[in-house]
């Protein structure tokens, strides 16, 4: 008990209900080239229809990434997202020079406040591509009636522009404005000059406010627009000096040239996708790298190439050792290849060149319809085998196997680019891959559970690895509770008796066969806790899934009885 300076009574809790928590083991990480969306930046995508919203509808430079995306939602709905861009990518700008905002972290740091330069336009498309090209940016500041009532977007709007009522109160003039942002050719919504957003009365003054929410146009826009960010003042000639002021200033209208109307319409240009290298791609994985800041359990590769593939497995998986990558073959391996796959494959593997238990690799890319362009396209299966792996948590556990034809059917796939035979499985499987089947009449499966690992044991399984990816996780997270506690029996004991039903209750889910847990004097050593570490052992015999049956059929007479010939049980 604590002590105390007086007589009196002290009450205090000693909490024993400690638990090991369950951990997340279907959270994906992907890194894409997309045609829109943040760049260099973690984005949580839980569907197909999310994705969309997020990255954009794929193009021919984006569907690879795209579909191998949503090749994993179809299974799951958790998957970290960074679109991976090159520098030579660039956001639409009304006027002036083409910039890159890599995201809204970029926007805020160095845009929002920024004094104005005159340099980008009044404004830039969200996001780097092309896409940007067809946004259109009309502005009507406070003006008379008159004019308002000829504006051909005076419909959107309850009235026309003018003082607001925050300005009014101190002194301020002219500081309303309303801004519309317009799909003018439809590349976004399919629809030329459909309307994408309206933003009515904003304010020019930098502390506008209505109803606790700020109402200056460049916050409003940063805070709610899918599609621009406010760069410089319109008319920066004219505005620049009033615009982003308090409320009290008379601020300047959108009046000279072109503009004298109160009215403002651009049409963004020098938006461009460019085409993200290696080292843009590995930029985007090393945002995954520290276990401490995201948590995710399976990394899907695409289309990476090698170099890529190695980055991942050696600066992500590996490093982590809390988390799967895979990885396919290239299309060049396999598609329209025929006859030379497994040669092809076999070089990839040598180029490749790693050996781990936190690698999985698949045989190939499959064929499948892109509802959005209505065409056909090949797409690695990297994103579908992952995506097995949620399934099976969902169905089973994780230290189940992920493949056959239980759990192991593969989702819309027309046709495999490359359908391995026997004998081409036994090649492959002996190195390593994964092969993936369709079998006549019964769909197409992953048909291997290995590991990357050349090294015999245990963790050159699928559901070995996971089961002690899923088993190091709970347990290190309970072990938290354990630091600077005093390392004596009672907190040994109460580490032992913390872990041990966790594991009863994964060897009820057939996940192990049996356990043991040691923590006591004989691995506590005076030495071990004078250099004030703590040790526990935890001894594991993992579950084995069956990767060979052996059906032996035996004829034997009418007058044969079975007891003699297979014994009695």
């Amino acid at each position: 008990m604590a002590f105390q300076i007086s007589p009196g009574v002290n009450v205090s809790e000693v909490d024993l209900t400690t638990v090991v928590p369950s951990t997340l083991t279907t959270s994906g990480a992907f890194v894409g080239t997309f045609a829109w969306g943040p760049a260099n930046k973690t984005k949580l995508i839980d569907s197909e229809i999310t994705l969309t919203k997020t990255f954009g509808k794929p193009d021919a430079n984006s569907a690879t990434s795209f579909f191998t995306a949503s090749g994993f939602l179809a299974y799951g709905n958790n998957l970290q997202v960074v679109r991976a861009v090159a520098n030579t990518a660039k956001n639409s700008v009304t006027t002036g020079s083409s910039l890159l905002i890599l995201n809204e972290d970029t926007y805020e740091s160095s845009y929002l406040n920024a004094s104005s330069s005159g340099s980008y336009g009044p404004f830039a498309s969200r996001y780097a591509g092309s896409l940007g090209n067809s946004i259109q940016v009309q502005v009507f500041d406070s003006a008379n009636t008159t004019l308002f009532n000829s504006w051909a977007y005076k419909s959107y709007f309850t009235a026309a522009p003018g003082t607001s009522a925050q300005a009014a109160g101190v002194g301020g003039t002219n500081d309303e404005m309303h801004i519309i942002v317009i799909d003018s050719t439809g590349l976004i919504t399919g629809s030329a000059n459909t309307v994408l957003e309206t933003y009515p009365f904003v304010s020019k003054a930098s502390d506008g406010v209505l109803n606790g929410a700020s109402t200056y146009y460049k916050q409003v826009l940063f805070n709610k627009s899918k599609y621009i960010y406010a760069m410089d003042p319109v008319d920066y000639t004219n505005t620049s000096a009033t615009w982003g002021q308090t409320s009290t200033t008379a601020f300047a209208r959108i009046s000279t040239g072109t503009y004298a109307n109160g009215n403002f319409s651009g049409t963004l240009t020098g938006g461009a996708d460019g085409s993200p290298t290696d080292a843009d791609k590995q930029t985007g994985y090393a945002l995954f790298s520290n276990k401490e800041s995201i948590d995710i359990s399976l990394v899907l590769t695409g289309d990476a190439s090698v170099t890529v593939q190695q980055y991942v497995i050696d600066n992500v998986a590996t490093a982590r050792r809390d988390c799967v990558a895979f990885v396919s073959p290239p299309a060049s391996a396999v598609v329209n290849q025929s006859g030379s796959e497994t040669t092809n494959i076999q070089s990839w593997l040598t180029s490749l060149g790693r050996s781990s238990s936190y690698v999985v690799a698949d045989s190939g890319w499959k064929y499948q319809l892109d509802k959005y362009n209505n065409v056909y396209r090949y797409i690695p299966l990297n994103g579908d085998v992952a995506g097995l792996c949620v399934y099976t948590d969902t169905v089973k556990d994780p230290w189940f196997s992920p493949a056959g034809f239980n759990r192991g059917a593969i989702k819309n796939c027309i046709k495999l680019a490359w359908n391995p035979t026997k004998t081409y499985r036994d090649t492959l499987y002996s190195a390593g891959v994964n092969p993936v089947v369709t079998f006549p009449g019964q769909g197409t499966v992953l048909f291997g559970d290995k590991t990357l690992q050349s090294k015999p044991s245990a963790f050159d399984r699928i559901n070995v690895r996971r089961l002690f990816i899923t088993l190091e996780k709970s347990i290190g997270k309970a072990a938290q509770y354990s630091l600077f506690e005093m390392n004596d029996e009672f907190t040994r004991a109460q580490f032992v008796n913390l872990v041990t039903p966790f594991l009863r209750d994964i060897q009820g889910r057939r996940g192990i066969t049996d356990f043991k847990v040691v923590c006591d004097t004989t691995n506590n050593t005076s030495g071990v806790i004078d250099s004030n570490q703590f040790v526990g052992d935890i001894y594991i015999k993992p579950a084995r899934s069956a990767n060979f049956i052996q059906l032996n059929f035996v004829a034997v007479g009418t007058g044969v009885d079975f007891n003699t010939i297979v014994g009695v049980a």
